[in-house]
């Protein structure tokens, strides 16, 4: 898996989760079977990751296999985020070996440090955070230059009070967002390095930043388009992160649900539960 990583000689791995294969048990491995969608980043990986669960017992896993053991479907025709060819994927019976998986809830790594006991869907929030606030950091400078190129023009909509009123309080909230993400995760990131885990509290903090990091900057986007005139029509920048932003808020991290199960836990009505990927358990 992990050659020559000095050199550059390493697996790239690309896969998805929320849907587990079939994973039977055989001498030194399994016999997986499955279909799995939205594989980001697939075109470029050697490797897939994807989620097992294990045939008489349950038990959720994830595996890493070279792409050539699993059939590609070129299906990602999508309106946003074309670029991250997040095509699905399917095998049947394909033999993995035992060592090529772990347990899907470790928050014991075999390799790397501190941010890496955070379990795999805690670490994906990372990036799916820093997504959305990009994407709004990205629209509202490109609605400052629109402002700016048409500013004194005829019957410019940028120069009214309306417009300004409504971009400061599109920069608010976005920095709003963006400073409250920063603490959850400064605790988490002393947590870490102290040795411990993040509890419950953490656990579901880092959940709703994220949701509420993304559809603040939904909310942005609309301000964005509304302001911008033909430039969030016509084929460019603005056009492009409205049309990702459209797809990405529609990622189950900031599903409706999760942000359900956030309430319920802060709101005391199940303070005894846990999370378990993105399920609130009891």
């Amino acid at each position: 898996m992990f050659p020559d990583v000095a050199g550059g000689d390493h697996a790239l791995l690309a896969g998805h989760g929320t849907r587990p294969g079939r994973a039977v048990p055989v001498e030194g491995g399994y016999l997986v079977s499955g279909s799995w969608q939205f594989a980001s980043g697939m075109a470029h990986a050697t490797h897939i990751h994807s989620a097992i669960q294990v045939e008489g017992t349950g038990e959720l896993r994830v595996l890493a296999m070279p792409k050539s053991q699993v059939e590609l479907v070129e299906n990602w025709d999508v309106l946003g985020l074309r670029a991250t060819h997040s095509i699905d994927y399917h095998c049947a019976d394909e033999l993995v070996p035992a060592t090529y998986t772990y347990l899907a809830t470790t928050t014991n790594p075999a390799n790397g440090g501190a941010i890496y006991r955070l379990g795999l869907v805690n670490m994906s929030a990372i990036g799916h955070t820093g997504w959305a606030l990009g994407v709004g950091r990205r629209l509202l400078d490109e609605l400052k230059s629109v402002a700016a190129a048409r500013s004194g023009t005829r019957n410019a909509a940028v120069d009214t009070a309306q417009f300004h009123a409504e971009y400061a309080t599109a920069e608010a909230r976005l920095r709003s967002a963006r400073a409250w993400a920063m603490e959850v995760w400064r605790g988490i990131e002393d947590t870490l390095e102290a040795g411990e885990l993040p509890n419950t509290e953490q656990d579901t903090l880092l959940r709703l930043a994220l949701n509420h990091a993304t559809w603040t900057v939904q909310d942005v986007g609309q301000t964005v388009h509304r302001w911008a005139g033909t430039a969030a029509i016509r084929r460019g920048p603005i056009d492009r992160f409205l049309r990702d932003l459209g797809t990405g808020t529609q990622h189950i991290t900031s599903s409706p649900t999760v942000l359900q199960n956030c309430g319920k836990w802060l709101s005391g009505a199940q303070p005894q539960a846990h999370w378990e990927f993105l399920d609130l358990t009891p």
